[in-house]
C-alpha cells in the first residue's frame, strides 16, 4: 500500500446492516449473496480475522453481530451476546497478537443495561483496546451521548476507546470530552462529494453561486494543497459539473481539517487547556450562541459549561 503509518481494518460487521437484504446471520457467521454474481458466501469470525491478519493492519476488529441502533426487542440482546461469543472465536485464531491489536466491539443498542453487561464481558478478556459500535444510526443525540458516556465510564481508562462511525466535528469534540480516543467515519469524504468543505465555522457549500466569483481559498488558514493552489471560484464549476477531481480536491481539504482539529484538540489536552479549547471551538461553530442542547448537556456532564460567545453578548 505504501502507507508507512498506522492502519486499522474493520471486520465486515457493519455490512450486515447495510446489506441486510442479502444477508442471513447465524451463530456460524454471516451468509450473504455476492452483489456481483449472486453466489452464496459465508463470513465467519475466524475468516474475518484471517483476512485482517493477511492485510497486516496495526489494529484489527472482531466480527460483531451488528443491529441498527433503532432496533428494539430480543434481537438486540441476542446480537450483544453473539458479539461476545464471536470475540472468543476471533481471539482463538488471531495469529499476530504481538504486532496486531485486536479490538472487541461493545454492542447493546440503546439499552443501558445491555451495554453495561457487554462492557463487563469484554473487559474480562483484557483486550488491548475497545470499540463502541452500533451508534450513529439515527438515534436522538441526547440518547447517543448518554450511551457513549456510559461505555467510556466503564471501559478501562488505560486502553484506547474507539467510537465507530462518528465523524461530525461537533460530535468529535463532545465525545472526546466524554472519554473517547479514536474515531472513524466516511463523513469528510462523503460530504466532499456533494461540494461541502469543512471549515472552522461549519461547512462551506461550494455549489453556491457566490463562490463562482470568490477568489479566496476554502479556508485561508488551512495548510492543505487544495487551499494552497485552488480558489473557491476554480472549484465551483468543477463541483457543479460533477467532475471527479473536485471531489478529490475537497476530500484532501476535509481530511486536513479533521486531522488539524484532532491535533489541536490533543495538544490542548496535553497543555491542560481542553475546556478552553472546547469553548473556542463551539463559539466558532455557533457564533450566535445557539448551541445544540444535547451538546450542552453532554459537556455539562463532564463539568464543561458552555458560555455565550463574546460576539453574541455585544
Amino acid at each position: 500500500m505504501g502507507w508507512n503509518r498506522a492502519l486499522l481494518t474493520d471486520s465486515g460487521g457493519f455490512q450486515m446492516v447495510s446489506l441486510l437484504k442479502l444477508a442471513e446471520i447465524t451463530e456460524e457467521g454471516v451468509k450473504f449473496r455476492s452483489p456481483h454474481d449472486d453466489t452464496e458466501m459465508l463470513l465467519t469470525p475466524e475468516h474475518s480475522v484471517e483476512i485482517q491478519n493477511t492485510i497486516g493492519a496495526d489494529i484489527i476488529m472482531q466480527l460483531d453481530d451488528v443491529v441498527h441502533s433503532m432496533t428494539t426487542g430480543p434481537r438486540v440482546e441476542e446480537a450483544m451476546w453473539r458479539t461476545v461469543r464471536w470475540l472468543d472465536r476471533c481471539v482463538a485464531v488471531h495469529q499476530r497478537p504481538a504486532s496486531q491489536s485486536l479490538f472487541p466491539i461493545v454492542q447493546g443498542g440503546l439499552q443501558p443495561e445491555l451495554r453495561r453487561k457487554c462492557v463487563e464481558a469484554l473487559i474480562q478478556r483484557d483486550m488491548p483496546g475497545y470499540a463502541i459500535g452500533g451508534l450513529s444510526g439515527g438515534e436522538e443525540k441526547d440518547i447517543f451521548w448518554r450511551i457513549v458516556s456510559l461505555c467510556t465510564d466503564h471501559l478501562p481508562r488505560h486502553r484506547p476507546r474507539y467510537l465507530m462511525g462518528v465523524g461530525f466535528p461537533v460530535d468529535l469534540v463532545v465525545c472526546c470530552a466524554l472519554g473517547v480516543d479514536m474515531f472513524d467515519c466516511v463523513f469528510p469524504t462523503r460530504t466532499a462529494r456533494f461540494g461541502n468543505a469543512l471549515v472552522p465555522w461549519g461547512q462551506l457549500d461550494l455549489k453556491r453561486k457566490d463562490c463562482a466569483t470568490d477568489f479566496s481559498p476554502i479556508d485561508p488558514s488551512c495548510p492543505c494543497t487544495t487551499c494552497a493552489h485552488h480558489t473557491r471560484a476554480s472549484l465551483h464549476p468543477l463541483i457543479v459539473q460533477k467532475e471527479t477531481v473536485a471531489c478529490n480536491l475537497i476530500t484532501l481539504h476535509n481530511l486536513t481539517y479533521q486531522l488539524s482539529l484532532m491535533q489541536s484538540l490533543r495538544q490542548s489536552v496535553l497543555e491542560g487547556r481542553f475546556p478552553q479549547f472546547v469553548q473556542q471551538f463551539m463559539e466558532q461553530q455557533y457564533p450566535a450562541g445557539d448551541y445544540e442542547q444535547w451538546a450542552v448537556n453532554a459537556l455539562a456532564a463532564v463539568n464543561i459549561h458552555l458560555k455565550p460567545p463574546s460576539s453574541a453578548c455585544k
